[in-house]
């Protein structure tokens, strides 16, 4: 098995581009300590003076001693968490959506993985289950701080079956030595209708809420179900009714932890107050947005970065005609500022496509989702004209789809020009109007 971690990147006018480390150099140990994982290396590189033990492709080594000057960065990026490879998810959970996608996606797509080290470095959520004592204890002891995990049940019973695994009945144990051990922890509960909802959900809220502050924040977030679930557990989404209610026991919970901890705490996806009907809550409700990336109080910012915006807005433009494309889930948002937009601003013309998701099934509505197949299917020919995608839509480093198609294709297939729209009610507003609004960026 290959040691150490290969080199995918290196930033121009680094301390590593000085010392000539190059894409594909081998790093093998940091301080004579051979390195097994970027937790390994980045505890290493993190001191002002350490040697670096790098192995060029036709195989020569070459021991580097780096120094550097406070808050100077190396400046290489390595191309996995681990030389031995991810950690890999080992439960068969009853919702899990990855059983849920037929062929020919992004192959990315259909790794399951549930690994630590990708909680810490870029926020993945992860269940715990695969665990060792010895992982635990790694974390507990080098204070590896935040962790993202999904709970879904505190119940060991109830996690255990959601999971199919008896080793998720372990979450209470392993959460209270993060307690103790001062980790934050942001926690995800996927929430499926006669499973965990109800008195397992209270429970699972009133327990983690328990362990404030370590537990920073609770994610709750509806079950996602595509078309693709033969031969899978039958499960149902939730009704109109039923979201109004669980968004009523919402309100008492978040204002029973704001009297005691200043925080809200628990958090509700925007899915539930568009299935509800009910306006996004206000912006002070989702504190300071910790699970912003998991669909939880993205209109809300939204909302509120186009207000900071809107009086900066010109009364006029010379003629521009754009199209706006997101999913059924926004549906009532961008109709209602594209036509406030259009009113506000003479000259402009918005149109809206509001686009089914026929490829996964129309109980998935949420924009991210879309696949370029169905976008070009249900825009038909642009004629030129410009349209907006959202960044949302894409991998997070390349322009493509989730069904691994590209932007460039589907610029081609409905004869338009694309402009890519980054998650941010501001940057929404600057590419309607075609220029850069002078306004501080919403935090």
């Amino acid at each position: 098995m290959s040691k150490g971690l290969v080199v995918a990147a290196v930033h121009s006018g680094s301390i590593a581009e000085e010392m000539e480390i190059e894409v594909g150099d081998r790093v093998l140990e940091v301080n004579e300590e051979e390195l097994n994982d970027l937790i390994d290396f980045q505890f290493g590189i993190s001191e002002e003076d350490f040697t670096l033990l790098v192995e060029k492709p036709d195989g020569e080594l070459w021991e580097l001693e780096i120094e550097k000057g406070p808050g100077e960065f190396l400046g290489l990026e390595v191309e996995t968490v681990s030389a031995k490879g991810l950690k890999k998810c080992c439960n068969n959970c009853t919702f899990c959506f990855v059983a849920q996608m037929p062929k020919g996606m992004r192959p990315s797509l259909y790794d399951k993985d549930d690994d630590y080290r990708l909680s810490l470095t870029q926020g993945s959520f992860i269940t715990l289950s695969n665990l060792s004592e010895e992982d635990l204890s790694r974390i507990t002891s080098l204070h590896l701080t935040p962790m993202y995990v999904s709970v879904h049940a505190w119940n060991p019973d109830v996690r255990s079956k959601l999971m199919k695994n008896p080793q998720a009945g372990k979450l209470p144990e392993q959460f209270r030595r993060f307690a103790e051990a001062g980790i934050v922890v942001h926690a995800q509960i996927v929430l499926v209708p006669e499973h965990n909802d109800g008195e397992v959900l209270k429970e699972t809220i009133e327990r983690l809420g328990e362990l404030y502050p370590s537990v920073q924040s609770i994610a709750v977030v509806p079950v996602g179900l595509t078309r693709y679930r033969e031969k899978l557990t039958p499960l149902r989404g939730f009704t109109n009714e039923e979201a109004d209610q669980i968004l009523d026991q919402a309100e008492i919970w978040q204002k029973d932890f704001f009297s005691r901890t200043g925080r809200h705490l628990v958090y509700f996806s925007d899915e539930f107050y568009v299935l509800a009907g009910r306006e996004f809550p206000a912006i002070s409700v989702y504190d300071d947005f910790p699970q912003l990336e998991n669909g939880v109080g993205m209109a809300r910012k939204f909302i509120s970065e186009i207000e900071s915006g809107w009086d900066l807005l010109p009364k006029e433009v010379p003629e521009r005609s754009l199209h706006i494309i997101t999913g059924t889930a926004a549906q009532g948002l961008f109709e209602t500022w594209r036509k406030r937009l259009m009113e506000r601003i003479k000259g402009l013309s918005l149109t809206l496509h509001i686009v089914r998701n026929d490829f996964f099934g129309l109980t998935v509505t949420a924009a991210g989702l879309l696949t370029a197949q169905d976008i070009a299917q249900q825009l038909g020919d642009l004629q030129g004209e410009k349209f907006l995608i959202p960044r949302t839509m894409l991998k997070a480093d390349e322009d493509i789809f989730l069904d691994d198609l590209s932007v460039e294709w589907l610029e081609k297939k409905v004869n338009g020009k694309a402009s890519i729209v980054e998650n941010d009610g501001l940057a929404f507003l600057e590419h309607v109007i075609g220029y850069s609004l002078e306004v501080e960026r919403f935090e």
